[in-house]
């Protein structure tokens, strides 16, 4: 018998847009062939199968359950595509592991850490990955936008701390501009991570593990039409995408070695985007974030990265559902 598979995709936040575009691609490109895959949408009004015909069939969340097709269907494994909460900040991978069903993510303790932006880059300084010099500030204990900047140069990043897709994001190059981006980013999250602006090219490259390796991706420079690569950047084509950027092989050869080590001690699994701007006149790149449910959109990265290294989309997320088989459990 064929492995069931759960593609989970909605999500509660405002993500959950970009999470029906991947959903579009990975739909197209998951091997039916080998696996039997029912798409479970997750909703704030509930979490449902949708038959071919309409029909919103509910799931059971005692154990993640469906009736369809004349029987009670439950998983193997779940391919996550949710981006935001609850799909990338740990709530479903606890869900999944108390109910003994792996999936394609990296787990709860993972998830929850690199969804929080100044936590991730925390522990990352830590292990000697370069990170920009930030300030983490809370909505219920407010600070200053003359303070921030008697701790911070400009220009500034203003990002919501938990969050994606760049949205609620601004780049920040004069004093008076501040005090409206912090209320920008107020609006998605309240926490907020204000980073230094670190000169350099921009880089991102997937990573991802097989039952057998972790692969690092052909490595994309990301050359932005905007000031910087924000929401409209990343999906509205306002940017230049080049695969495989074209650096020299030590360039390249520093870039994979820090995006493996990344990936290696924050304990991932799966597949995650890590972004970087090299500032060549350290000759080293900074870490800006690590996106543990990466966009599958035709917009997006990883899918294009996939294709340059010679695989097809199909043979990627057999991968993923491969490895995440391995962690399966006996009932």
């Amino acid at each position: 018998m064929k492995p069931v598979i759960a593609f989970v995709t909605g999500g509660y936040s405002t993500e959950a847009v970009i999470s029906y575009k991947s959903a579009v691609t990975i739909e197209a490109n998951i091997d039916t062939s080998k696996y039997e895959v029912f798409k479970i949408d997750i909703t704030p009004e509930g979490w449902w199968y949708e038959t071919a015909t309409g029909r919103k069939i509910p799931v059971d969340r005692s154990d993640f359950s469906i009736s369809a097709d004349g029987r009670k269907v439950t998983f193997d494994a779940a391919l996550i595509g949710i981006h935001g909460t609850p799909g990338e900040d740990g709530k479903l991978q606890g869900y999944f592991d108390l109910l003994g069903i792996p999936y394609t993510s990296c787990d709860a303790a993972t998830s929850a850490l690199t969804f929080n932006k100044r936590y991730t880059v925390a522990v990352a300084a830590f292990a000697g990955i370069h990170v920009a010099k930030s300030l983490h500030i809370f909505q219920h204990s407010p600070v200053s936008p003359a303070d921030i900047l008697k701790q911070l140069s400009l220009p500034v990043f203003v990002k919501p701390n938990n969050g994606g897709s760049s949205i609620g994001m601004s780049k920040v190059h004069k004093a008076d501009d501040l005090a409206a981006a912090l209320e920008k980013a107020f609006k998605e999250d309240d926490q907020l991570l204000i980073e230094e602006f670190i000169s350099g090219r921009e880089f991102t490259v997937g990573v991802f593990k097989t039952p057998e390796e972790i692969i690092v991706l052909p490595i994309t420079e990301v050359v932005t039409h905007n000031d910087f690569f924000d929401y409209e950047a990343k999906y509205q084509g306002k940017n230049d995408e080049i695969t495989p950027a074209k650096i020299d092989e030590q360039m390249a050869d520093t870039i994979r070695k820090a995006a493996r080590k990344v990936y290696e001690i924050l304990n991932c699994r799966g597949v995650v985007r890590i972004d970087f701007i090299y500032n060549e006149a350290k000759n080293a790149p900074y870490m800006l974030e690590i996106n543990t449910i990466p966009g599958q959109s035709e917009a997006s990265i990883v899918p294009q990265q996939v294709k340059i290294m010679g695989w097809t989309l199909k043979d990627f997320y057999s991968s993923l559902i491969e490895d995440a088989l391995t962690r399966r459990t006996k009932k």
